[in-house]
């Protein structure tokens, strides 16, 4: 296969770029045990431009699984502690004055990294949620003025407690509809979780990723490269009106009062065709549309109260609305 050269001039061979993506799991695991899907959907998502959503019990290993990320592609990651007394200025940065030179210089926050870490979103209130907002979707931080753009490849995962609501400040709809995934961490079965302690038994320390053989198998060079395979990943008139049919069922669903935006229409198809690129092959079919459906719809629907108190999940929602749109042949 010849190199593919993209828009920005980078030359990569989408098969290699494949293979190195394709290798992560298998480098991840190392530090994270049965964890695949997750890691998958952080790897669309980078491929896609967007930003993740990873709620989870506490102890399943959501930041070791970012960082782990960031290690296997080499790439830049930072931690956000989120409190309820975080300021804006906290992420993005801020001008300080330098008494040398009687000027304002800028100091970034930091956001001006790879992958940021947005660690329990949903303790800080929205004034400091809101701060992300522009990060996430113009890639660029405006100070003072100024607009100051972030690196590429850039992402925020951002971690939430599903299970913990007393001092938080549940995520807006518009933020929540700026994520492109919403992946859930569940608990290990029964074999993962003898796996993790046999490992920590063993002297695996999860703070030195290096010693656990974690190495670089991809970098930004391969991104690129992957993304513009997954620009070229086509998509019939077909798949496209199935997307939109999937879309528009939501908000005619009873269990809903909000459905999925033409936004989260567009996510659907591109997590589709990320997908479908990684599985190797340059079309979607229906069934890369079904697979991506539930991560990248379920945080843009909103459940009626008396739907929530029969048992309702936007997951079963998204499942009945799966199995009953006509899929095109």
């Amino acid at each position: 296969m010849d190199p593919t050269t993209d828009n920005a001039g980078i030359t990569g061979n989408p098969a290699d770029a494949r293979a190195a993506l394709e290798a992560l799991r298998a480098e991840i695991a190392k530090a994270v045990v049965g964890q695949d899907p997750a890691v998958t959907g952080l790897v669309v998502a980078l491929l896609c431009r967007g930003h993740v959503l990873l709620e989870g019990v506490p102890g399943v290993a959501k930041t070791l699984l970012v960082r782990a990320l960031a290690s296997a592609l080499e790439l830049e990651t930072k931690r956000v502690q989120f409190t309820p007394d975080l300021m804006p200025s906290d992420v993005t940065g801020s001008l300080v004055y330098d008494t040398r030179s009687a000027e304002f210089s800028f100091q970034p926050g930091p956001v001006f990294t790879n992958l940021l870490l947005a660690d329990e979103i949903n303790r800080t209130p929205p004034k400091t949620q809101s701060s992300l907002l522009e990060a996430m979707e113009e890639r660029q931080v405006t100070v003072d003025g100024t607009p100051r753009p972030l690196p590429d490849p850039f992402l925020v995962a951002a971690t939430q407690n599903p299970v913990e609501y007393e001092g938080t400040y549940p995520l807006p709809e518009a933020q929540l509809d700026r994520f492109l995934l919403k992946l859930t961490i569940p608990l290990p079965s029964r074999q993962d979780e003898i796996d993790v302690l046999t490992r920590h038994a063993e002297g695996f320390n999860p703070r030195d990723l290096r010693a656990a053989g974690v190495r670089p198998v991809a970098g930004p060079a391969d991104l690129e490269a992957a993304r513009a395979a997954v620009a070229k990943t086509s998509v019939s008139p077909e798949i496209t009106a199935y997307v939109v049919d999937i879309c528009r069922a939501t908000r005619e669903s009873p269990s809903l009062t909000l459905g999925v935006s033409p936004r989260g229409a567009t996510a659907l198809l591109a997590t589709s065709r990320a997908w479908a690129w990684l599985t190797g092959r340059d079309y979607v079919i229906p069934d890369d549309v079904k697979a991506l459906a539930l991560p990248t719809l379920r945080h843009r629907v909103q459940l009626r109260p008396e739907a929530e108190m029969e048992g309702v999940t936007a997951d079963s929602v998204i499942n009945a609305i799966l199995a009953h749109v006509p899929v095109p042949r």
